[in-house]
């Protein structure tokens, strides 16, 4: 095939070069699904554990109940959470239509997974500090510790919040996998 395309005065490198690429396409195409669908299937579950977080609690006679929705980390993590299933969603289907390997569209998916997984992060890191806060309390700011009476809440708040870092992890690879590929490709930001 080299020897062809020597003939017809091309050179030998750029057909070496496009054969070479194809193989590496491949692999970022099938890595990119899977994170995708990984993302998409964590923060799914990670939504699914939060809004059912709930627990009744007797204290002194009096009847407390506790949501996931009475604290605004915890609303802000299940929002992000389904901004980002969303998101991951139309971009599973954008990318299996659209699986050519354009370098734009590399450039469009490296914006898109930085703001997910910007807003990603910024949720989580709400959402494990008042976790902290609820689980071993304060004690310089005098804020008792909750979780010893509503355990079964702080267990699935804890489960949801690391469903949801796992998201973020995914999310950061697919930046780190579209930034790569925007450099590869010549097409620096």
């Amino acid at each position: 095939m080299e020897s062809l395309e020597v003939a017809n005065g091309k050179s030998s490198a750029l057909g070496v070069s496009r054969e070479a690429s194809s193989p590496p396409q491949m692999g970022f195409f099938i890595a990119q699904v899977v994170l995708r669908f990984f993302t998409l299937a964590f923060t799914g579950a990670a939504i699914a554990v939060m809004v059912t977080a709930k627990e009744t609690v007797e204290v002194f006679s009096i009847s407390f109940t506790v949501r996931y929705s009475y604290l605004s980390a915890f609303k802000f993590l299940v929002g992000a959470d389904a901004v980002v299933c969303g998101f991951s969603m139309l971009s599973l289907i954008f990318v299996s239509i659209f699986n050519k390997g354009k370098s734009n569209h590399y450039f469009f998916l490296y914006f898109h997974d930085l703001i997910l997984m910007v807003l990603s992060m910024s949720a989580c890191a709400a959402a494990t500090a008042v976790g902290y806060v609820g689980r071993y309390g304060q004690d310089k700011a005098a804020w008792m510790a909750v979780c010893g009476n509503v355990k079964m809440f702080c267990d699935k708040a804890l489960a949801s919040i690391l469903l949801s870092l796992i998201g973020f992890i995914c999310l950061f690879l697919l930046t780190i996998m579209a930034a790569r590929n925007l450099r590869v490709s010549g097409h620096l930001i």
